[in-house]
Formats: structure tokens, sequence, C-alpha cells
């Protein structure tokens, strides 16, 4: 089975740009035969210029424009795949749970706890061969970003879009999110012939306005799934900004004018990841421990998949480029008026 594909398809607006202003360049050729034959008969005015040939420049301007053709499609690469390989792959099934509740955009990790979070993830997803990965944010209430999925160019993509303003419901519910990856978790694994190992990285600072989140990581654990939890953010604390766009207009203050400070809660988020048979690492300004916790997931036992897809496409650029370039070389060498070798044939008149 041959499959046919360009391989950067957007070239081939030079294409048909070249021969919309060919068409362009025939209406206006056209008027002006139409004018010119209102001054008196064509031929004989013609023939007034010595040597010269209307057929010519016709073929020259179809010549230029059609090298034009053939270089637009060399530049688009025309590729043809013929081989056809199983690829077998080893993986599990990660959920991401991430706070975007105000208190993230706090500081003491720079840029501030939340972009800081998305880059390590963004760094992990580089990571990732043949895992399938999900998103979830969550404030007070949790909502499925990305469906577990092994499409990591999605996954760029919807982490990308996170931040503050995704959910205006304000408070922090990591229970929410727990219950919410075991949900995708069980809506996934429903077609898998194979069981694949299940975890949870759950990236907060901690502080949980909602009890349940230690009971939520122990059913977890019960149901096979593995809990691990970052800590963003440092024990001193920092002000929560008003507005991440405006750093000038202050931090949020309690109702007493008091400014208020968001400290990083580690006993809940240990107590999580204990019930949840994982184990907790406390972010800093130089490392986030992502990449330590999904070196302990990949122990984790893998399930066998297999997947089909085509093992290498071929390139026939060459072939177009030369073909512009012999029909570039073959223009240059028609001029507008015969020599006088040519003036021996009759091929342009």
């Amino acid at each position: 089975m041959n499959i046919f594909q360009f391989e950067h398809i957007e070239y081939l607006w030079i294409a048909i740009l070249s021969v919309i202003f060919y068409i362009i360049w025939l209406i206006f050729r056209w008027k002006d035969r139409k004018n010119l034959m209102k001054q008196g008969d064509t031929q004989l005015i013609t023939e007034l210029v010595e040597g010269k040939s209307n057929l010519r420049i016709k073929w020259k301007i179809f010549l230029l424009n059609l090298s034009f053709v053939f270089f637009a499609i060399a530049l688009a690469n025309p590729q043809l795949g013929s081989k056809m390989e199983e690829v077998k792959r080893e993986g599990i099934d990660l959920i991401i749970a991430i706070d975007i509740s105000n208190s993230m955009l706090a500081q003491d990790i720079k840029p501030n706890r939340l972009e800081r979070s998305k880059m390590a993830i963004s760094k992990l997803i580089n990571d990732l061969r043949g895992d399938r990965l999900g998103i979830i944010a969550y404030t007070a209430q949790a909502y499925t970003l990305l469906p577990i999925t092994t499409d990591y160019g999605a996954a760029r993509m919807f982490l990308n879009s996170v931040n503050t303003d995704y959910i205006n419901q304000q408070g922090t519910s990591i229970s929410a999110a727990i219950e919410l990856a075991q949900e995708s978790f069980l809506q996934s694994s429903q077609n898998q012939t194979n069981k694949r190992s299940q975890a949870i990285i759950i990236i907060s600072d901690g502080e949980d306005h909602e009890s349940g989140a230690v009971e939520a990581a122990r059913k977890a654990k019960e149901n096979g799934i593995t809990i691990y939890t970052i800590g963003m953010g440092l024990s001193s604390g920092a002000p929560i900004p008003v507005s991440k766009n405006n750093p000038s207009a202050g931090y949020k203050k309690d109702n007493q004018g008091n400014t208020i400070i968001t400290k990083l809660n580690e006993q809940l988020l240990e107590e999580i990841a204990n019930a949840g048979d994982g184990y907790f690492v406390r972010a800093n300004n130089s490392n986030t421990g992502l990449e330590k916790i999904y070196n302990s997931i990949n122990s984790l036992d893998k399930a066998e998949i297999e997947t089909r897809s085509f093992k290498e496409y071929e390139g026939w650029f060459q072939i177009f480029a030369a073909i512009a370039f012999a029909i570039l070389f073959f223009e240059a060498a028609i001029g507008l008026k015969k020599g006088k070798f040519e003036s021996r044939f009759k091929i342009f008149n």
C-alpha cells in the first residue's frame, strides 16, 4: 500500500499563484491585442519590428511560470511511503493534576508557581515515549483539559492554555482532582486488552479548602493507582499578586487589610502521597522534582501495546527541481528576437 503526501504542503501556494499570474497576463495580452487591432492590421504592425516574435514572448512567460510551478512542488517535497512495520511500545497511563487557584501566582518560585509547573510539565512531555498522558486542572472543582492520549502535540497545546482564569470558581479541592482522575482511568481502560499501570501526579501548594484528599488517595490506591505529589512553593511563603499581568497592582489582602501570605502545606501533600503509595517532592527554584517522579514511575509495570506506522517516506523533490532548472535554462535560451542562425528556422513564426 503506497501512501502519498507533501512534506511542506504550504509551498504549493506558489504554484497556484504562478498559474493565477499567468492567467492574468493572458487576459492583459488579449486586451492589448484588441486595442492593437483597432489601430490597423495586426500582422503588419507586428512585422514593423524586425525579427520580433510574439509567440516567443508567450513561450518565455509560459515557461517561466511553469518553472515556478515545478519549484513549488519541489519545495513541498512530494513523498511516497510504502513500507509498513509493527511497532511495539510499552507505557503507563499518567494524569497530571495541576492546581490553578490564585495562590499559584505567588512568586516564591520563579517566575511563579504556576508557570514553573507548566515549564516542568512541558519538559516531561518531551521525555514521554509510549506513555499515555492526561491533564486535569482544578480549583474548588476539577476539569479535564486533556483526556488520556499519546498525542503529545495536543498536550503541549492544552498546557499552554492553562491559567488561573480557566476556572472562575476559586478555592482548592485536591480530592475532586483525584476522583476525576480515577474516572478518566476507568473510561480509558475499558477498551484496553492489557492492563497498564496508572499514576497521578498532583502539583499544588497544598492549600486545600476541602477535606477528603487523603481518603480519596487511599481509595485510588485500592484501585491500583499510585499518587505522587509535588509541593510548589517555599515554607516561607509569598504574597499573592492581584494581577498576573500587572505586578504594580499590589497583592491580595484580607478583610482587615493585611497582605495574604500563601505558604506550602507540606504535611498535607506528604499524607496524600503516603496514602497513594507514592512520595512527596518539594519543588524549589532550581528543580521541581517532576523528573525524579517520572523516573520512579518508569519502574512501574508497563503494558505492551501494538501499533502500526509507516517506516519511512521517500522524498522526490530532486526530480521536480531538475525539471524546473531545465525549463529555466530553455527559457533563457529563447531570445526575444531571431539571431542569424535562428533566422534559418521558423519554429516560433
